[in-house]
């Protein structure tokens, strides 16, 4: 049996919508914040044979500084399917604006580096 495909449709609203494809049946779905379980997961049918729409209400606890992510997954197979997450607070800010350094370097090196290259190939 293959696994089942879960793909965002839209997030709004303190909630994350997505369509699971490819589960014959309702799975039994969980979100984990934190490693507790979020409540009010649902599953509804679609009308479309194995497809299902998921949403997943974001638990408050979940709105904080820095990185925070709710897994999904089938209760079931214990497989992740999917992940939600959020970056906020004046963390992530620092974090974005020192990746970007950080990636501005390395461009800068290989830069340089194929600069050298060429002058020393065309010099041969």
């Amino acid at each position: 049996m293959s696994t089942p495909i879960l793909t965002k449709t839209r997030f709004a609203n303190g909630h994350w919508h997505g369509l699971l494809t490819g589960a014959p049946e309702a799975p039994a779905l969980e979100a984990l914040h934190l490693g507790e379980p979020v409540p009010d997961v649902a599953v509804t049918e679609t009308g479309t044979a194995g497809e299902w729409a998921v949403t997943v209400p974001i638990p408050p606890a979940a709105i904080a500084d820095g990185v925070q992510t709710v897994v999904i997954r089938d209760r079931a197979s214990g497989v992740d399917l999917g992940a939600v997450s959020l970056l906020a607070g004046d963390a992530a800010g620092d974090d974005l604006r020192a990746e970007i350094d950080l990636l501005r370097a390395e461009l800068d090196l290989l830069k340089r580096a194929f600069r050298q290259h060429c002058r020393d190939s065309g010099a041969s």
